[in-house]
């Protein structure tokens, strides 16, 4: 119980310094996002900034954290297992690549902007979940 409660506080405060960072960074406005990715029109690139950091501060903390020999909080790494990239990766990529564009969002910042009280994640968050439950009913391919 005492092990869970400290990785379950943990995980809250990852979870809680990780949507600060999104709505400071303003990954959460979809206008801003949009703006960084239409790279044909008015080009906005200070999202680059932000997941440079975040590219720095994942290579930096992956290559500290797999030196130890179990993670602090748990009895193994559990890291995916599967590393092949196969049509149904591709094209899971390029649809979230497309709803990211059109909408805004992707799910870290719509969580995050949940918060807001506005109404437009709330939308991407329902349609996210129904295409993840489509998604699970898809055959499996070994």
């Amino acid at each position: 119980m005492k092990g869970a409660l400290a990785r379950d506080g943990v995980a809250l405060l990852a979870g809680a310094l990780f949507g600060a960072g999104l709505s400071v960074s303003q990954m959460i406005n979809p206008q801003k996002v949009q703006a960084f990715l239409d790279l044909a029109g008015d080009w906005d690139p200070s999202l680059a900034l932000t997941m440079a950091g975040a590219l720095l501060v994942t290579a930096i903390g992956y290559r500290l954290v797999l030196k130890r020999p179990r993670p602090l909080l748990d009895d193994a790494f559990r890291l995916p297992a599967r590393q092949l990239i196969d049509s149904r990766l591709l094209l899971g990529a390029a649809l979230f690549g497309i709803g990211w564009g059109l909408g805004g969002y992707c799910p870290g910042p719509a969580i995050a902007a949940l918060a807001l009280g506005t109404l437009e994640p709330w939308l991407f968050m329902g349609a996210m979940l129904v295409g993840g439950l489509l998604a699970a009913r898809l055959p499996a391919r070994s």
